[in-house]
């Protein structure tokens, strides 16, 4: 049975309402931004503790958002409740917020958030939660994850694990949620709002991956929209 699921999802992403899922190659072809991490000098892992969060040109990523409750289930982070609006970031606590790092698969500076082990150990990075905060409403949002290294021996049982994208508006209203499930290395992934309109304020990320998960090419913007 868990089998199963894991095949379900990795082949229709739950839809919900008020978003939808986005193809990452549209999002970048209609994106304001396009957000690398290059922002401090390359440094392998387990690399930069991050405790208060990243700041980009147009918004600020931390760990989950102002109201939801913290939870460890599996050695992963998990979020729960709603958040308060206005949305409002909070990071952490010590040791447990985000790390920058050399990444391997993705040849750059990547995004770890460090779950419940904490930093520096290894069984930390990638197991905890991302949440991103705009500046200003935006219509949609991808970004690129690496999950556990492809195993060519096939010694890894299956199922893999899934990510799990949450969008709110700027009232802490939940605009939807989509899950995705991850095979080896890199996939990329988007939201986008169903009626191209920007009303997406925030987004979290969660994830299940066994061998913990790293983000990068944070690309977001507004939809194309036909005028008449």
């Amino acid at each position: 049975m868990r089998a199963l699921l894991a095949g379900l999802l990795l082949a229709t992403p739950l839809n919900a309402q008020g978003i939808e899922a986005a193809d990452y190659s549209a999002v970048l072809a209609d994106a304001q931004a396009i957000i690398t991490f290059e922002i401090l000098p390359p440094r392998p892992e387990p690399g930069y503790v991050l405790d208060h969060g990243i700041a980009f040109a147009g918004g600020r990523i931390g760990s989950a958002f102002l109201g939801q409750t913290q939870m460890t289930a599996d050695g992963f982070d998990r979020l729960g409740g709603p958040p308060v609006g206005p949305l409002s970031l909070v990071t952490g606590p010590p040791q447990r917020g985000l790390s920058l790092a050399m990444h391997r698969g993705f040849g750059s500076l990547a995004v770890y958030p460090l779950g419940p082990a904490g930093f520096p150990a290894i069984e930390a990075r990638g197991e905890g939660s991302i949440a991103v905060l705009f500046d200003d409403d935006i219509c949609q949002i991808g970004l690129r994850v690496h999950s556990d290294y492809p195993d060519p021996l096939g010694a890894t049982p299956a199922p893999r694990g899934a990510v799990t994208l949450t969008a709110y508006g700027r009232d802490g209203e939940r605009l939807g949620q989509i899950d995705s499930g991850l095979a080896p290395g890199i996939s990329a992934h988007g939201v986008r709002s169903t009626d191209s309109r920007s009303t997406i304020a925030g987004l979290t990320v969660e994830n299940t991956d066994p061998g913990g998960i790293a983000l990068d090419d944070l690309a977001f913007g507004p939809c194309a929209q036909i005028l008449g």
